[in-house]
């Protein structure tokens, strides 16, 4: 009996440890699953909370959609022409030249490629595009159109008047010869809005055009306009003023908005504050009847939703260009750092992995490759300098959605401005 007693206590000790293990482990499991659960939540909420405001596709109004790797059925009938300066930028002719030939299949486009001919098809050797340039060519979808020596990304915008036979110059003369419906450059931007007003001319009204870009607001679904962003190094105040009624054209036609709201990027709050162009530039737009002013745009407000439009000297503009292109991988950097270490935080970046990718794709400047010259005769789309082959078909895509939307037509209305001096 006393045998038997003890094993039978052994035995229930036994099963009672075994079933505290086992509800022990179901609580520990029940903790890990709950902690994953909660990882991925917090990593998502992080996401959400940090990313959201900025992943607006700040072009996809005038690119016509948001996916540039979709191929479409596309009419020759719906094609139209566009002229390209295919020796602007960084890395043309070749980039630019595998570019536009993708966007034959991607867009209802047809391509005058102006540039040096022994390098552009030395670049068609060197990238493996010669099959696809001769079929390009064959199918009648590409031109190629001689070119003389091209404007440096470090000439002066002079250069153009001197060298008349420089690829931007020849692409602005097709535009103007009714040759194509608009063009695209990713070369030097004075160099091109000196071509663009000798060659096509300006807005009624209009002093100097402006290079407008759009960013990405808290206000996922609206985006804010800044101009100039590298045009015009130096501005007087009626070019501010200027480029507040092209920009508040170009965002009650073309961004639908009812009543745009402009803002000078400033200082301060204050009427009173900043350099004397803000404050001169100030008493201009405050006096203004055809648009709304809202007053001074002080740098942590421009991206806040609380403006559609906001005018600054091209110098300014597009320090605040460039300093926004490296936000996003800043804040995918930081994202990445909050995550969670160990087995919960490879859980939960498992779980964002594809949303992570997708967010850095809609962050990345590549994808929005192009910004109008605003107050030029015809449709104008500046690239970035070290514009590739993806920076190409986005720029593309804005110059065809510009055409197909009869932005000129938008943008020539302006009620014949009279312009203030100053």
């Amino acid at each position: 009996m006393v045998i038997w007693y003890r094993r039978n206590s052994a035995v229930t000790s036994l099963v009672d440890t075994a079933t505290s293990s086992a509800t022990a482990a179901s609580n520990v499991a029940g903790t890990v699953v709950s902690n994953a659960g909660s990882v991925v939540t917090s990593a998502g909420s992080i996401a959400r909370s940090t990313l959201e405001p900025f992943v607006f596709d700040p072009l996809r109004r005038l690119q016509g959609g948001e996916s540039t790797d979709k191929k479409n059925t596309i009419q020759d009938s719906d094609r139209i022409w566009v002229a390209v300066d295919g020796m602007g930028g960084d890395y043309a002719p070749g980039a630019i030249l595998d570019g536009c030939l993708k966007s034959l299949s991607l867009l209802p486009l047809k391509i005058k490629f102006v540039g040096e001919i022994d390098k552009i098809k030395k670049a068609a050797l060197e990238f493996g595009l010669e099959e696809s340039l001769d079929k390009a060519i064959d199918d009648g979808n590409f031109e190629l159109i001689a070119s003389g020596l091209s404007v440096g990304m470090d000439e002066e915008a002079t250069a153009v008047r001197k060298k008349k036979d420089a690829s931007i110059n020849i692409a602005m003369k097709l535009v103007k010869d009714g040759k194509a419906m608009g063009v695209y450059s990713a070369g030097n931007s004075g160099a091109m809005m000196a071509s663009g007003i000798f060659k096509l001319g300006r807005l009624k009204g209009i002093d100097r055009p402006a290079i407008g870009a759009l960013f990405p607001t808290k206000d996922p679904g609206q985006p804010v306009l800044v101009l100039d962003v590298g045009a015009n190094m130096d501005c007087k105040p009626t070019y501010l003023h200027q480029f507040a009624l092209l920009g508040n054209i170009y965002s009650r036609d073309v961004l639908q908005v009812d009543k745009p709201r402009i803002g000078l990027l400033n200082i301060g709050e204050e009427s009173c504050k900043g350099n004397e162009l803000s404050q001169a530039t100030y008493k201009l737009l405050n006096e203004e009847e055809r648009f709304c002013f809202s007053g001074n745009c002080e740098g942590r407000d421009v991206l806040s939703g609380d403006f559609d439009v906001v005018v600054c000297d091209g110098f300014t503009g597009n320090v605040l260009l460039k300093f926004l292109e490296s936000v996003g991988s800043v804040l995918l950097g930081v994202l990445r750092a909050e995550l969670p270490r160990g087995r919960r935080g490879k859980v939960g970046s498992a779980f964002l992995r594809n949303n992570l990718k997708r967010i850095k794709k809609r962050l990345d400047h590549a994808e929005h490759g192009g910004a109008l010259l605003l107050g030029i005769n015809g449709i104008c789309v500046v690239g970035h300098g070290g514009s590739k082959a993806l920076s190409v078909l986005s720029a593309l895509r804005v110059v065809h959605s510009a055409a197909s939307h009869g932005v000129m037509d938008d943008l020539a209305d302006l009620n014949q401005p009279v312009v203030l001096k100053v």
